[in-house]
């Protein structure tokens, strides 16, 4: 139940500290000191002390870092355990660690009793393996399609050039990767300058399930990953992601060190990243490569398993993609139980002896056995569990179209997910830790009703929170305007000529310096296409070169323009005149044939709610805030958000989705929008 905080309730010595060294950081980091912040600093400290979980909606340029950041370090002077920072994105946390941390720290340790001690976590699979260096795994990779990424952190990928290639440019990452290996004091892949392939990083590190392990590892004591975990042991604030966060309240692994207090930043991504991170998937050409590699690495028999693996494949033959609302049939079950059964007996054969106690082949094949037992096990308790089950193919790229599509002659994969992760998030993050979750699209309107029912905060068993929105500095009805292009037809496959007519006339009005998203890289590429030989500006579009490279250029060049799509939508922070106008295609709806989704749609409406707005608009109406939220990064911005989908004027569900959004100035006349852009793009700097 939210309640509101009363602004009476007397100050205790914990916020007094608190917002004293807000203050002085504030001070000394030359920045200005603002009401939302102070008012989010007492509330965190607040929930700190009390122990009741916060939610806190902080508009950009409220300083929200600063706001919880210091009451973390506050509280970790007298607790004997770390507190920590989860964040979605790699971006926040390299921020968090490598700038913000260090500038306060620096600020305020005259006022602290002692230093703070920081530390980082990521997964296993981050950081290099020194015995992997030595010869002490076979050089394997799984193929496409084997999907061993054995449950380690997915939730930050790094994106490197590298599909196919040479193998001279491999031996030459290697190489270069071993060097690195020799001087790095950390191991963690973030700091190697440029970075690697991914293909060249599975030659020197390993995931959970393939690692040795502290007992067995000759090179524990050296290892990165280890030394990590040991430095958050002891550390005061740890920073880490919703992934790990995920592994440490659903698997009950000890990823992480033993926390009282944890801040959840980009709260808004939490439900979705927990979620990414506990989906398996499980395929034929998986349970073969495990069949190979045991036969290799144990020299166990693995005719039962492979057999196991051919009747499931018949069993799976043709099907169509797409969810199964009732779950897999009874011949697909039957051959998942053979199959179960095989690789239970293939773990057994394979057990570890003290002849090869540190054979890095046999914990490789092992450990691809026991991720297909519990992926078995999962699905085959998949209804009593309430998880879903879905079947999907890989995608292939076309090159003559420039997109990929999913590819019907591909051999099926079996996914399955959870159908809620609320339960689970209750009891093992929310049950004997204190949460507070922030973002700056955390509530729709003054509700955050939808973001806490998604996170386990609602409903019978509930703990209790404090929902709480301090708002943003920045005059919004002033400084920006919402056009929505009501005259336009509803959106269709593809992007239709009028609305290319109209993003045509938007950019030509503002003289660039516009910010597109769409909802699809084909839909980027095709109006990026489209519009180039009909505008004078320059227009760059995602997948061209890195992202840091592009939003870069966008900046630095005030008519340029740039087309992107969802990781454009919440990545790109560019304050002053470059961005002075962002367009949005069309309302970022899941996908109508989003398995997960479906269920979690159907799931609602079976239990009387309304599927549609619980599931799909709401997941529309954090994403269209986080895009409109790329305009106004400063006080002195001004622009326009356009919306190229009539149905936020026209249908009955743009209310609500409106109530997301920050409060511009709105308008459905493009005579006035255009006159509007045109004073901007005199304008700009």
């Amino acid at each position: 139940m939210v309640e509101k905080v009363a602004a009476d309730v007397v100050e205790s010595v914990g916020e007094k500290f608190t917002l004293e060294l807000l203050d002085k950081a504030v001070a000394g980091m030359g920045g200005q000191s603002r009401s939302g912040q102070h008012e989010m600093a007492r509330q965190v400290t607040r929930a700190i002390e009390s122990g009741e979980h916060l939610l806190v909606q902080a508009g950009t340029g409220t300083g929200k870092s600063l706001a919880y950041l210091i009451p973390l370090i506050a509280h970790s002077m007298d607790s004997d355990k770390p507190t920590l920072v989860s964040t979605a994105t790699l971006a926040l946390q390299t921020q968090i660690v490598g700038r913000d941390l260090p500038r306060l720290l620096e600020t305020i340790s005259p006022a602290l009793e002692r230093p703070v001690n920081v530390a980082l976590v990521k997964g296993r699979a981050n950081y290099v393996c020194l015995q992997k260096l030595e010869g002490g795994f076979p050089s394997e990779e799984p193929s496409e399609g084997q999907l061993f990424s054995l449950g380690e952190d997915t939730s930050v990928p790094h994106f490197a050039a590298a599909v196919g290639g040479p193998s001279s440019q491999l031996g030459k990452e290697v190489v270069r990767l071993r060097e690195w290996a020799e001087k790095t004091a950390t191991g963690d892949r973030d700091e190697l300058m440029p970075g690697v392939t991914d293909r060249a990083w599975r030659q020197v590190s390993v995931t959970s399930m393939e690692c040795l392990g502290a007992q067995k590892c000759p090179l524990a004591e050296e290892c990165f990953s280890e030394q990590a975990r040991a430095r958050a042991a002891e550390a005061d604030v740890v920073v880490t992601n919703h992934a790990m966060l995920a592994v440490s309240a659903f698997e009950g692994l000890a990823v992480l060190p033993e926390y009282d207090v944890v801040v959840v930043d980009e709260a808004h991504e939490l439900q979705d990243r927990v979620t990414g991170a506990v989906t398996g998937q499980l395929s034929v050409a998986m349970v073969h490569a495990a069949a190979s590699s045991a036969r290799k690495h144990t020299a166990i028999t693995v005719d039962a398993l492979n057999a196991a693996a051919d009747r499931l494949d018949m069993a799976i033959a043709g099907v169509p993609n797409g969810l199964l609302p009732n779950g897999l049939n009874d011949e697909q079950l039957d051959c998942l139980d053979q199959l179960r059964d095989a690789t239970r007996a293939a773990l057994s054969d394979s057990k570890t002896d003290s002849s090869n106690a540190v054979d890095g082949g046999r914990q490789l094949a092992r450990s691809r056995l026991m991720l297909i037992l519990e992926l078995c096990e999962r699905m085959l308790a998949a209804k009593e569990n309430r998880e879903v089950v879905w079947f999907s193919r890989n995608s292939t790229f076309d090159p003559q179209q420039g997109y990929s599509h999913p590819d019907e002659t591909a051999p099926a994969l079996i996914n399955i997910a959870p159908l809620s992760v609320a339960g689970r998030l209750r009891e093992g993050l929310f049950a004997g830790h204190t949460v507070v979750l922030t973002s700056a699209t955390l509530a729709i309107g003054s509700a955050f009703e939808p973001a806490a029912g998604g996170l386990g905060l609602i409903g019978d068993g509930a703990p209790s929170w404090t929902g709480l929105d301090v708002g943003s500095p920045f005059d919004y009805p002033k400084q920006g305007v919402l056009y929505v292009a009501k005259h336009l037809p509803k959106p269709g496959r593809g992007t239709s000529p009028e609305a290319l007519d109209e993003l045509e006339d938007l950019i030509r009005a503002s003289g660039g310096g516009a910010l597109c998203l769409f909802s699809s890289r084909r839909a980027a590429e095709e109006a990026a296409d489209a519009m180039r030989p009909r505008l004078d500006v320059d227009i760059l579009c995602q997948g061209e070169s890195t992202m840091a490279a592009l939003v870069k250029q966008f900046a630095d060049e005030p008519d340029t323009c740039l087309f992107g799509t969802m990781s454009l939508w919440q990545g790109v922070d560019v304050p002053g005149g470059s961005c002075r106008l962002v367009v949005i295609d069309r309302i970022p709806f899941p996908r109508p044939d989003d398995p997960l989704m479906t269920a979690r749609s159907r799931a609602v409406a079976q239990s009387g709610g309304n599927g549609f707005m619980a599931v799909s608009a709401t997941h529309a109406a954090i994403r269209l805030a986080q895009g409109a939220g790329r305009l106004i990064r400063s006080t002195g911005d001004k622009g326009v958000v356009a919306v190229l989908d009539s149905r936020l004027s026209t249908e009955r569900y743009g209310g609500f989705l409106r109530a997301a959004l920050p409060p511009f100035w709105a308008t459905t006349d493009r005579n006035v929008v255009r006159g509007v852009l045109e004073r901007l793009g005199a304008k700009k700097t």
